[in-house]
């Protein structure tokens, strides 16, 4: 157990220095009181006429909906091949993430082919992906709003507002925040106090999200008010499509639900989970809900449905206890395999990208199309997505807030 301010002696073995070496560099693409940002003043549309065009189901935000992490069928330290079955971007000789990630692999937005929206596809005719790994609040306002580009591609309000045009969107989910509040620097922050600092991080990280939780809020209900003066603007009124706010799941367990030891480097070079154990447990515990409940706050007071995800990756995250790492007898499985990127940081050979690190997997990206389409057959109402412990997407269900 590590005790802040000590300075960790032990010799760091190569794989964990090149751990560490990302840990400084993560580029990770995510992931008390609240203030909400007041209304847009857009004013209503004169006459509300929603497009004739096919039914729509739009996403917008950052990585956990963008689809990051698809290429990934669980994980495994195999450094070749199809690492173990998990590699969906192998292609039988040589690797091609475009084949899970289209287009959007060369700009890093990384929209998958089982993103979200993919897997609710019994919402509407078109699923569009319009998130991208990395996008904060301003990546979601309208330029005309202060709204900023992202990685070559228009503000993500921007692009809404011609979907709108040409379909008839009924489903619009948004899931923004995360990278507001630094997440990716606080998982950086913790690797590097479990590798070489040895020392807790869970207390100045707590300072950090505090200091930042009201800017990042104020910016996730600006996008609301956003997306909504597109919709009106569209000939939209507010019945005519659903909007749905959506939280963040735990990548990692709690520490007494590692599979690793605390101590050794298995946790850090087998299970790609380098954390304290009190780490783990404010991850867990702490910071994934306060996040979970700021949201829900604004959430409320704007008026849109909250899609809780704190507790859907539960019994299922990187090292958990409850799951495996597939083996050459073992194929990796929706009931066995972990449904999150471990920290792909050099373990033997870097696998993919580091930002694909910490995000829902191919697994946990189809368990979370699950709960949308149960979600949207409920017209009102908040909930919160949890597995069944042994099934696939098969097995998710909604639990009243």
């Amino acid at each position: 157990m590590p005790e802040n301010g000590s300075r960790n002696t032990r010799t760091t073995p190569r794989l964990s220095r090149r751990l560490l070496s990302a840990a400084f560099a993560l580029p990770l693409a995510i992931g008390g009181g609240v203030a909400v940002a007041a209304p847009a003043s857009a004013a209503p549309a004169a006459l509300a006429v929603v497009p004739s065009g096919p039914t729509a189901s739009v996403t917008l935000g950052d990585s956990y909906i963008s689809g990051e992490a698809g290429r990934w069928m669980g994980n495994s330290v195999d450094g070749s091949g199809n690492r173990t079955g998990t590699d969906r971007a192998w292609n039988g000789s040589s690797y091609d993430p475009s084949t899970v990630y289209g287009a959007t692999a060369a700009n890093g937005c990384d929209r998958s082919d089982v993103a979200e929206v993919t897997g609710a596809s019994a919402v509407a005719d078109q699923q569009i992906n319009l998130a991208c790994s990395g996008a904060v609040t301003t990546n979601v306002f309208r330029a005309s709003s202060g709204g900023q580009p992202l990685k070559g591609e228009a503000p993500q309000a921007d692009q809404l507002a011609t979907v709108a045009a040409q379909n008839h969107v009924k489903l619009i989910t948004l899931s923004i925040g995360g990278n507001d509040l630094g997440f990716s620097d606080v998982i950086s922050t913790c690797v590097k106090d479990y590798l070489f600092w040895y020392s807790y991080c869970h207390g100045s990280q707590q300072s950090v999200i505090d200091s930042k939780m009201p800017a990042a809020m104020a910016g996730v209900g600006k996008s609301i008010d956003e997306i909504r003066a597109v919709m009106s603007n569209a000939g939209y009124a507010r019945g005519d499509y659903r909007l749905v706010l959506q939280s963040y799941p735990s990548p990692i367990p709690r520490g007494s639900e590692m599979r690793y030891p605390e101590s050794g480097w298995t946790r850090s070079d087998t299970g790609g989970c380098p954390f304290w154990d009190g780490d783990a447990d404010w991850a867990r515990d702490s910071m994934v809900p306060q996040i979970s409940k700021a949201l829900a706050q604004v959430a409320a007071t704007k008026g849109v449905q909250f899609l809780d995800l704190s507790d859907m990756l539960q019994g299922r995250e990187v090292c958990s206890t409850a799951t495996q790492q597939p083996t050459a007898g073992a194929a990796p499985s929706a009931a066995t395999s972990e449904w999150a990127r471990f920290l792909d940081g050099g373990l033997n050979t870097t696998q993919g990208a580091l930002q694909e690190s910490m995000h829902p997997n191919y697994y946990g990206q189809q368990a979370l199309g699950s709960c949308l389409t149960q979600l949207f057959a409920r017209s009102s109402g908040n909930y919160a997505c949890r597995n069944t412990a042994g099934q696939g997407a098969g097995g998710m269900y909604l639990a009243a807030e």
